[in-house]
């Protein structure tokens, strides 16, 4: 683990960015639907908001929700199926402390007022429990279904950004591609915090330096740990070059936790399959990379769902917790 003694403290945003992300810490989180589905693009949401309600009572700090609007057969992966919004909303009735997430919401097919207007409303009524990651999109087929085109994703993308960040504000004023706020009328609910806590997706077909500056966080995937090493501390360099308060990185990891706690590690898409020894090592030594948050990902798991949410808690939590 990271010395933390001497670490640069995150900016305070609302209560899951302040749990979730410490620095120099790694907490675990999940990505719903909680469940093995395989090589199967459409999950069959098994009992999810029960395994969503074991995940928070076993203590893991965080569910991620995708945004797929429509199920591309050439992508293989239809995400949770359900709106993550509305998702979010009764998992915010549902659920008493895990952070609420989206990996990601795909700004340019949206408009900013409607994503800002449902991001605060979740926010406020979890108490404070929503994580926000946005993205550019990576789905080509969605674009025209929707009378947009794909190439200039990236400039709606930043305007996007900037129309939500003014919504936080009083009586907001702004003018840009999605619209003009004169400043004669608000959007309500605010956020629980200063602002949502945006965590911004990849490149999302932005400037690293863009990227770094104007997002309260990274996610990022999973890479050989000298790779992944470099990209963290470029990344973290490029907002010391502004003189920025430090952010978290969090990352993916495909998982197929084994009953014996000692297997050794196989390849698998985006992560490994293994026991829960070297997945401890992993986590332990990407913590020291500078990684504060992983998103342990179930589709592969050959093991009981639940079975493997207790294994993980028993075994890594107590290492890896809030």
């Amino acid at each position: 683990m990271l010395d933390t003694s001497e670490a640069q403290p995150f900016t305070a945003i609302n209560r899951a960015y302040n749990a979730t992300f410490k620095p120099g810490r790694l907490t675990l989180g999940l990505v719903a639907p909680i469940e093995a589905h395989g090589n199967t693009p459409v999950p069959t949401m098994d009992r999810h908001i029960e395994r969503i309600q074991l995940a928070d009572t076993l203590g893991f700090a965080a569910v991620w929700l995708r945004d797929v609007p429509f199920n591309v057969p050439s992508f293989g992966d239809a995400g949770q199926i359900y709106d993550p919004f509305v998702y979010l909303g009764a998992l915010s009735m549902a659920t008493q402390n895990i952070a609420l997430g989206v990996a990601s919401i795909v700004l340019p097919l949206r408009h900013p007022a409607h994503v800002a207007k449902a991001a605060a409303s979740a926010d406020a009524l979890s108490g404070g429990r929503l994580l926000l990651g946005v993205a550019s999109g990576d789905r080509p087929e969605e674009y025209p279904a929707m009378g947009m085109t794909f190439p200039d994703r990236g400039a709606r993308f930043r305007d996007s950004v900037a129309y939500m960040r003014s919504l936080a504000a009083p009586y907001p004023s702004l003018e840009n591609s999605h619209g003009t706020l004169t400043g004669g009328m608000d959007m309500l609910p605010k956020p629980t915090g200063p602002r949502l806590p945006l965590l911004i997706t990849g490149g999302s077909q932005q400037n690293p330096d863009w990227v770094a500056q104007n997002g309260d966080g990274w996610m990022t995937y999973p890479r050989d740990a000298p790779s992944q090493s470099r990209v963290v501390a470029d990344y973290r360099a490029r907002i010391a070059k502004v003189g920025g308060m430090d952010k978290p990185v969090m990352q993916s990891l495909y998982v197929d936790v084994l009953d014996d706690p000692d297997a050794a590690p196989r390849p698998i898409h985006l992560g490994f399959q293994s026991g829960t020894t070297f997945l401890r090592s992993y986590l332990r030594e990407i913590e020291a990379l500078g990684i504060n948050h992983v998103a342990l990902n179930l589709r592969f798991n050959s093991a009981d769902i639940e079975t493997t949410l207790k294994r993980l808690a028993d075994d890594l939590l107590p290492d890896f917790a809030e």
